[in-house]
């Protein structure tokens, strides 16, 4: 019997597959005796071989090894050495019209399986002018192998370390701070975090960049906090990398995978990195959330304006408003603008922001978006566009309720996930809001994940 199970499992060691389609994340899917085979980097209709990784209930984890057929729409050549190792962009190897195709198709089969679009309502994906070195923004991990210093990304579903190197996605300056700095944390000896043995001072590398100004941001998360090495490693990369205008500290205690900790040190420069979006001039401050995209962050920002039809008498509300990215560009049209976001700092920097673009006409709060709107409802008489920029989940059934009950005339939903966003379009779709145009846009190019804005009117 032991015998045969061991027979049976080099058997498995390698499978002839013929991949099918390709899952929500952009895996290769392939059926085999009953199971799913999950192939990253396979296409479908390709014929490939595969190493078997690990084999569970439902489905069978592989490594792509040759593809024996390939597909019309894989890419001539490799852009990435690492990708079967990080996994982070699973249609690297597909070229950028496959990808739209496929993100184009992903938003409308999410649409039709609630019954609420069809497939040719959905206009052709905004398509980004940069595939790859597009990313304005990266959050690294530090390790060690043999000694030697890592900075990269997890490889999925572990703790290896994929060191990046020069990463085609991220933006030039990015991969050029991440080798300055892992040559300095070598040269200083500068402990890295172990998740083995829970020590080690420095955890993660996070970069932003301001690509029309060409400057960045830096922060160091590390264990403890740290006043001796980490100021003498930031004086170092400015000098290397004179780019480099803002350095941090985040002091983060935490074992978890939670890669903030509540406490930000700014060891050098400036407090916040300067970013300007269409016509607005935005701080970013270390902590902040912004999209890591910013071409297309701009491209979705004026979508917005330009379908909220914004008069000078009349009022918006901008629900997750965040640093107020999509709030300040309506805010040149409205008379007023109101904006809601949970998270205080970020309220903060959307303050701050109006004040540096001298728009004297908006109102930030902190707090859940649903009681805001509540509040905001009380005041108000009327509100004429509402804009809702949600996390992946989608929204609250009270955010729903709540924005119902306030009937704006017109309303924007900003979406990064097809599924949350065409369930949350059922709900509203059944209280006399009307679908009128739903606008892919890519903001991750070599990803599955697509943006989606869509604007609705009360009828």
């Amino acid at each position: 019997m032991k015998k045969q199970t061991r027979t049976a499992k080099k058997q498995l060691d390698t499978l002839k597959l013929t991949i099918t389609d390709l899952d929500l994340e952009g895996m290769g899917l392939a059926p085999h005796n009953g199971k799913t085979a999950l192939v990253p980097g396979g296409l479908p209709g390709e014929t490939v071989v595969a190493a078997v990784e690990h084999v569970g209930r439902t489905h069978i984890y592989t490594q792509l090894q040759r593809v024996l057929r390939k597909s019309p729409s894989r890419t001539a050549t490799r852009l990435c050495p690492n990708d079967q190792k990080c996994l982070g962009c699973p249609l690297i190897s597909m070229t950028y019209q496959g990808q739209l195709s496929y993100k184009q198709q992903r938003v409308a089969d999410a649409l039709n399986a609630q019954q609420i679009a069809q497939a040719d309502s959905v206009l052709p994906v905004l398509a980004a002018e940069k595939a790859i070195g597009y990313r304005a923004s990266a959050k690294l991990v530090f390790g060690r192998k043999k000694g030697k210093v890592q900075i990269g990304l997890y490889k999925r579903g572990s703790h290896d370390i994929v060191d990046c190197g020069d990463c085609p996605v991220h933006h030039p300056l990015i991969n050029r701070i991440a080798a300055v700095v892992r040559d300095e944390v070598e040269r200083q000896g500068i402990s890295t975090y172990s998740p083995t043995h829970k020590n080690g001072l420095l955890h993660y590398l996070l970069v932003r960049v301001s690509p029309i100004n060409n400057k960045a941001m830096v922060t160091f998360v590390s264990k403890t906090r740290n006043l001796q090495q980490l100021p003498h490693l930031a004086k170092w990369l400015t000098r290397k990398v004179p780019e480099v205008v803002s350095v941090h500290q985040n002091v983060n205690p935490s074992t978890g995978n939670v890669i903030l900790g509540q406490e930000t040190l700014k060891l050098l420069g400036t407090p916040d990195l300067i970013e300007r979006i269409g016509d607005i001039s935005l701080h970013i401050a270390p902590t902040a959330f912004f999209q890591v995209n910013t071409e297309q962050a701009a491209r979705i920002y004026s979508l917005v304006r330009q379908w909220a039809q914004l008069k000078p008498d009349e009022t918006a509300v901008d629900l997750y408003c965040g640093i107020g990215g999509i709030a300040l560009h309506l805010a040149q049209d409205a008379r007023s603008v109101y904006g809601i976001e949970v998270v205080e700092s970020a309220v903060r920097s959307a303050r701050k922001n109006a004040e540096l673009n001298g728009l004297k006409n908006c109102r930030f709060n902190a707090g859940d978006a649903a009681e805001g709107l509540h509040k905001l409802a009380q005041q108000l008489k009327k509100v004429d566009v509402a804009t809702i920029n949600p996390p992946r989940k989608g929204c609250d059934p009270e955010l729903l309720e709540a924005l119902i009950e306030l009937q704006p005339a017109r309303l924007i939903y900003v979406s990064c996930d097809p599924d949350s966003l065409s369930r949350d379009l059922k709900i509203l779709t059944q209280s006399n809001y009307a679908i009128e145009h739903v606008q892919p846009v890519d903001m991750f190019p070599q990803t599955a994940h697509i943006e989606t804005v869509v604007l609705l009117t009360r009828q």
